[in-house]
């Protein structure tokens, strides 16, 4: 017995169930969005009893409607923030803050003549019997203080000022390159810039005005006249701090240098040629923040004594040493009579006088004392 099999006429052209069996009827948008039914929960069937059902078609819209309120709400929020910082922009009520311009040098160099000969002898012997024999050698002899935070100023940042403030003297009175007259750039480089031109002008034409003479920047000698007997230098002074606003810092550096020289000549040197200069220094420096973090200073104003150097002798340019065996051609220092009449006249010189070597042990790394008043 075989199976159910087909007809024999063939199978039927239009089974049940195939697609043409509904091609009569038509299901337009309108029915099938009213045919989107969605029963209600339970909730709401207690408030509604006659609705079982609500139209997913209406809900859809009122959701739709929802959506675009919040956007439209939305854009309006970003509209006025947007308004809000522009406005804040062009009305801020915080006033823009000052830029500050560093003041120019003032300089004062006054010359120490000898009232005898200029004493000779080794580099050794002048400096282990002379004033300068407790001094430190080089930059070891420039010591920081304690340091300790002000107001407005971190720990770090009073570090950062003395250390600026080192390497200018280190720099301006130590470097060899400096003090022999072959460059000027150490210390340029660690300059405001708003001091670059007033500090090229000294050093290419210095004048005698107080504001353009190259010694007052820096230690230097004519390299025709002398030169280094010893390329060590004794140091020996302090550095002083105090914060004179909110946003600079005043440092202040007295310290004496000594210098072993003799003439620059050709040929071969006696043993005993050398002899000793003095150079005394009281330097104030300003430190801002953007010093800081440049690395960078203000000279604000500059006192130096030299000797031994006649009182006549231009010191501008170049100190002009007397050495071994000289005196001053000028005999020292000049009276000044406040009876005269004409131009008042004062020379600004001092007389050299140089007290035994001290045998204290020098300042440490540690030591803090205020600088003593000028001599």
């Amino acid at each position: 017995m075989t199976g159910r099999g087909e007809p024999p006429e063939g199978p039927p052209e239009n089974p049940p169930g195939g697609e043409d069996e509904y091609r009569s009827l038509v299901f337009d948008e309108s029915f099938v969005r009213a045919a989107r039914l969605q029963e209600f929960s339970a909730q709401e069937r207690m408030g509604e009893p006659a609705r079982a059902v609500r139209s997913v078609g209406a809900l859809t819209v009122r959701s739709t409607r929802r959506r675009s309120r919040a956007a439209v709400v939305l854009v309006v929020l970003i509209t006025l923030a947007f308004a809000t910082a522009v406005y804040i922009g062009f009305r801020n009520p915080y006033p823009k803050p000052v830029a500050r311009h560093a003041e120019p040098l003032r300089t004062t160099v006054v010359p120490l003549a000898p009232t005898d000969e200029v004493p000779g002898g080794t580099p050794e012997t002048l400096v282990s019997d002379g004033p300068a024999a407790e001094f430190r050698t080089g930059a070891s002899g420039i010591n920081l203080p304690p340091v300790r935070r002000t107001e407005n100023f971190s720990n770090s940042q009073v570090t950062a000022a003395l250390t600026t403030v080192k390497d200018y003297l280190v720099a301006s009175s130590i470097d060899p390159d400096v003090i022999t007259g072959r460059m000027v750039r150490p210390v340029g480089r660690l300059l405001d810039p708003d001091q670059t031109a007033q500090f090229d002008r000294s050093v290419s034409a210095p004048a005698d005005d107080g504001r353009h003479s190259a010694t007052g920047w820096l230690v230097r000698f004519d390299p025709a006249d002398v030169e280094l007997a010893d390329s060590d230098v004794r140091v020996q002074g302090s550095l002083s701090y105090a914060e004179t606003g909110s946003d600079t810092l005043e440092v202040v550096s007295d310290h004496t240098f000594t210098y072993t020289l003799r003439p620059a000549v050709s040929g071969p040197h006696r043993a005993d040629d050398a002899s000793l200069f003095t150079v005394r220094r009281e330097l104030h420096f300003v430190v801002d923040r953007e010093d800081l973090r440049l690395h960078r200073l203000e000279v604000r104003s500059s006192y130096v004594q030299a000797g031994p150097q006649s009182c006549s002798a231009d010191a501008t340019g170049a100190l002009r040493p007397l050495l071994a065996g000289e005196r001053a051609d000028d005999g020292g220092p000049e009276g000044t009579d406040p009876y005269a009449t004409g131009l008042p006249k004062a020379e600004l010189c001092g007389t050299l006088s140089v007290s035994s070597p001290a045998r204290t042990p020098p300042p440490g790394p540690d030591a803090a004392t205020s600088p003593p008043g000028r001599p």
